[in-house]
């Protein structure tokens, strides 16, 4: 090995045990000697803030997390494509998926999307390879003059699945960034983002924002990553003051935006949205001009984090319905604001509360950001209090979208306990309906003994030892594309 690869080893430790796993596939065949192999490392994400107003246009605050997904390639002379993950087979998947390019392509033409979509989905051991096919196919959509030969991946990832922390966003960021260096497509920041929010979409077909992949790609440890989701334009990293810290709890219930919860929660939002433009006599109309179709007016330009509480409490609060069903709806509107989600005639919709959710959790998120990114010296208890009553009622405003939990508002419930010791506040994370409470804390031994107690307590409660997750790691752009070569 040369310098350099040494010399990120040392930045990375888990590197190291990575390209252990690399060496044995060349010692077995399935990578070869003499050509390069490309590994990219993507990790997953904790929101602290923000974590379910990016579809609406507000503020999001996340973080990276330790754990990772590593992806490895090696490219072919002929239009193979392997893809081999050995973790997956320990819940009955395929660890081993073969095609080829040409089983993309049709009279020279990539397939329509929907018939990928049904080839990927008709076995669902394969399921876990939707999001690196997706890469592909984006990339064989996109510059179909490129794509012209296969290549073998390796996968690793200790990115917990159904946690809340974008197992799905570090699975697609770390292989599309690997396939476009290798195939000699320049793609970061924004852009990668972008593309596989794209992939999530349109192929596995889950109504997730943007704000995840961009904050896998674009972190880096002990930074923040601030994004005001309009559609998508990142701010300057915030780095953790130095007196305070974050925690990460998963609650032991799994969750995943393809849940009716997350859905509901959605559709709730633009049907409210919908009675809002009604209102004030605005005509919306499907802008196709981005990544992704969206409605958009003259007023709010189709974010509802654009309106401000008191305008919201103002004008339209009380006359949104709290609960409506979505045949009601339907018999309404022909047509709802949101293209990634339905209203389902037999489900019955929070407008209310979603709706004053979108608009009130943005402003709870800029209040956050203006807090949190004085210098730490600025910091006193009175600051402190504050950001920890902005979580909690981040946390709050979930529950009465739907997305609460009883075992998350258990851990939230005992960090309150332990208010007098440091710890600040805490909120259910992501798409909500169960997964990851995170929480804040002063950086103090006093802190430390009130989390651990935390634990203990829940741990009892649940009657299982929780995961945790502490400290941050460099995300998708930041690590790049490292080249190993055996010979």
């Amino acid at each position: 090995m040369d310098q350099t690869l040494e010399q990120i080893m040392e930045q990375y430790p888990d590197l190291a045990k990575f390209e252990q796993g690399i060496a044995k596939l060349v010692d077995s065949g399935y990578f070869q000697k003499g050509p390069e192999i490309l590994v990219n490392r993507t990790p997953g994400r904790l929101d602290l803030m923000g974590g379910n107003d990016d579809y609406t246009g507000g503020l999001v605050f996340e973080t990276t997390i330790r754990e990772a997904t590593w992806v490895a390639l090696q490219p072919h002379s002929n239009p193979v494509v392997k893809f081999y993950n050995p973790a997956v087979k320990s819940i009955g998947w395929k660890e081993q998926i073969e095609f080829s390019l040409d089983d993309l392509m049709e009279n020279g033409q990539v397939k329509p999307l929907e018939i990928v979509r049904e080839w990927i989905n008709r076995d669902p051991k394969n399921s876990w390879c939707a999001y690196i096919l997706g890469d592909l196919y984006f990339l064989l959509k996109k510059f179909p003059q490129k794509i012209t030969r296969g290549f073998s991946m390796y996968l690793e990832s200790d990115v917990p699945l159904g946690k809340g922390v974008s197992s799905s966003a570090a699975l697609e960021v770390a292989p599309m960034k690997a396939m476009a260096e290798m195939y000699g497509i320049q793609v970061q920041g924004v852009e990668l983002a972008e593309w596989t929010q794209w992939v999530e979409i349109a192929l596995t077909q889950s109504a997730c924002g943007i704000m995840d992949q961009l904050a896998v790609v674009m972190g880096d440890e002990g930074y923040f990553v601030p994004m005001l989701c309009q559609p998508c334009q990142p701010w300057p990293l915030v780095k953790l003051p130095e007196n305070l810290r974050i925690w990460g709890i998963d609650s032991g219930m799994r969750h995943s935006v393809a849940g009716i919860e997350y859905e509901s929660a959605r559709a709730a939002t633009f049907m409210g949205y919908r009675f809002l433009c009604d209102w004030e006599k605005l005509d919306p109309i499907l802008d196709e001009s981005g990544a992704l179709p969206r409605w958009v007016e003259s007023k709010w330009n189709g974010y509802l984090s654009n309106l401000t509480p008191s305008q919201f409490r103002a004008n339209y609060e009380a006359k949104l319905p709290e609960k409506m069903s979505g045949m009601e709806f339907n018999k309404l509107y022909a047509t709802h604001l949101d293209p990634f989600t339905p209203v389902r005639p037999e489900v019955g919709y929070p407008v209310r509360a979603a709706t004053r959710y979108a608009v009130e959790e943005n402003w709870r998120v800029q209040s956050f950001f203006s807090l949190i990114s004085r210098p730490a010296e600025m910091f006193d208890r009175r600051m402190g209090a504050l950001l920890g009553e902005l979580m909690y009622l981040a946390h709050l405003g979930y529950s009465e979208c739907g997305l609460g939990s009883e075992a998350t508002d258990k851990i939230v419930e005992l960090v309150r306990e332990e208010a007098a010791n440091d710890l600040l506040g805490a909120k259910i994370t992501g798409g909500g309906a169960g997964g990851t409470v995170a929480i804040l804390g002063w950086n103090s031994f006093l802190a430390e003994e009130a989390f651990q107690r935390v634990l203990k307590k829940y741990a009892a409660w649940s009657k299982s030892e929780p995961y945790v997750f502490s400290g941050s790691s460099a995300g998708c752009d930041k690590f790049g594309v490292v080249r190993i070569k055996y010979s």
